[in-house]
């Protein structure tokens, strides 16, 4: 059995995980990024795609006067401007649009809306409006008539693919990055702390990899590793299943979202745009680990029938994809706590053993979850870390505000390397949102026909497929049409034609 001797070792590479290994080698540790399945295989590639502060939260916080949740909404909104900034390529601005049936909830939202505005400060992305009828109707056509409405800005990102970034950057600076490797045991020393820990592959090969400081970053299943640590660990988390669907229709036609201001349960429900169709979410199923990623045929015609009640002129919306994720919520000291109601702040345990556990959180902020994880981190090193160094996400710029100036000079050059077809400025802006300023050299060096797009849906071609499995740890289809690029996101049949043509690829790497 290989034995492996690092600073930190971190367990789980979706968004905390490779956020932590990411701001780990920024601050010159030695690092290995251990992933039983995929690169953000689990919850972090099945968001609702939104860099938010949270206006539910805010609300929330104004109606049970929390500040729990206001300091929650404070912080995403300042990260969801670090992302926008960062990762252009990935993230974008996005206006939402929240209807209203009186003038005087007009009137609530925007005062509420200007609240959410003022929390950004100096980071605001945008400040909200009000919409007229005739405004409404231009931004969602097929929308059932309203007062009016008020719209906002949020950010609307790729979460598979920053997750992707951050492990692969990381893994660039030097971290050891394993996919298809679960830890299967942690070993302790005489006194009781976490000396190593045991890995096995899905060939079935062991490793040891002693470090001095242990990471449990692995969202819904944090209680398997903390219980393996510590047997008596006490359950921390319980899992809450938000479910999505995708249709084929695009009904924000404009770019504009909608924001249902109100469900049968409370909760908000987005509308948004999606590769020219309409991504519809999000539920809230407590449910089991298991059961996390898949949607109830009860949650899709939740869906649905909102979707039938905000655009009647719609009644028979055509799915092209569904997904769910499962949410990670610490459990609430009432029990009895509707998941709605539960705080999407994030925690860092320490066990006695040693092991540092990140649990609960959110997409938005997964930066400060790694920044907290790091601080718990270094008291088990007895020594402070070194201060971080800048390190350019792969595909940016050294300086991130030179980004998009370069991705335009480089768009040009991606057109005369890509054939002639139909596709060819669609392929373009796939590749850059994709690769960023890394896109030219996925398709340089191949030949023509590797170029040529595979699909109408999101223009993927072989070379990105031959890139995904080469440079970017993808070892089955599902990883490359799911979280390579989203085709089986975006729908579902169109993947399953493709699925043959990865697997030979596959084969023959």
């Amino acid at each position: 059995m290989a034995d492996h001797q690092v600073d930190l070792l971190v367990i789980g590479a979706g968004a905390s995980g490779a956020s932590v290994a990411y701001e780990a080698t920024r601050r010159g540790l030695s690092v290995a990024l251990l992933e039983a399945g995929d690169i953000g295989g689990g919850t972090s590639c099945r968001s609702t795609k939104l860099l938010h502060g949270g206006v539910r939260y805010l609300e929330l916080a104004f109606k049970t006067l929390d500040l729990a949740q206001l300091r929650l909404v404070r912080e995403a909104l300042l990260e969801r401007s670090h992302w926008l900034t960062q990762a252009p390529f990935l993230a974008r601005r996005l206006e939402l649009a929240l209807p209203t049936q009186q003038l005087w909830g007009q009137a609530y939202y925007r005062v509420g809306l200007g609240v959410y505005d003022a929390l950004a400060g100096e980071r605001s992305i945008g400040h909200s409006r009000l919409l007229s009828q005739q405004q409404m109707r231009q931004a969602l056509p097929l929308l059932k008539a309203c007062q009016g409405g008020v719209a906002y800005s949020d950010g609307q990102f790729d979460d598979a693919r920053l997750n992707l970034l951050l492990a692969l950057t990381a893994e660039q600076r030097g971290a050891t990055l394993r996919t298809r490797c679960r830890v299967v045991e942690l070993e302790t020393g005489g006194t009781g702390q976490l000396k190593a820990a045991i890995s096995e592959s899905a060939t079935g090969q062991r490793e040891r990899w002693c470090a001095s400081a242990f990471v449990n970053a692995t969202g819904i299943r944090a209680d398997e590793i903390r219980q393996m640590a510590e047997a008596d660990a006490p359950p921390r988390m319980f899992t809450s299943r938000g479910a999505h669907i995708v249709l084929e229709q695009n009904l924000c036609p404009e770019g504009v979202g909608l924001l249902v201001p109100s469900t049968a349960d409370g909760r908000v429900l987005f509308m948004l745009p999606f590769h020219g169709r309409t991504l519809v979410g999000t539920t809230d199923e407590a449910c089991s680990k298991e059961n996390a990623t898949s949607p109830s045929p009860e949650e899709e015609a939740y869906l649905l029938n909102y979707v039938r009640d905000w655009f009647p002129q719609l009644q028979d919306p055509k799915v092209s994809s569904r997904w769910a994720g499962g949410r990670p919520l610490l459990k609430p000291a009432d029990q009895g706590l509707d998941s709605s109601r539960v705080v999407r702040e994030h925690e860092v345990e320490t066990l006695a053993c040693g092991l540092v556990s990140v649990m609960g959180g959110k997409w938005t902020t997964c930066r400060p979850m790694a920044e907290d994880t790091l601080t718990a981190v270094e008291r088990q090193l007895s020594a402070p870390l070194p201060k971080p160094q800048s390190l350019p996400l792969l595909g940016t710029a050294a300086n991130p505000e030179h980004t998009i100036t370069e991705l335009r000079q480089q768009a040009l050059a991606l057109e005369a390397l890509l054939p002639d077809t139909p596709e060819r400025a669609q392929q373009v802006l796939h590749l850059q949102h994709n690769f960023g300023l890394g896109a030219e050299a996925v398709v340089a060096q191949a030949p023509m026909e590797a170029r040529e797009p595979l699909s109408s849906v999101i223009p993927i071609c072989r070379a990105e497929i031959q890139h995904a499995i080469q440079k970017e740890h993808a070892s089955s289809s599902d990883d490359v049409l799911s979280r390579r690029c989203r085709l089986a996101m975006v729908d579902a049949a169109e993947a399953e034609r493709l699925s043959p043509l990865v697997n030979n690829e596959l084969e023959q790497m």
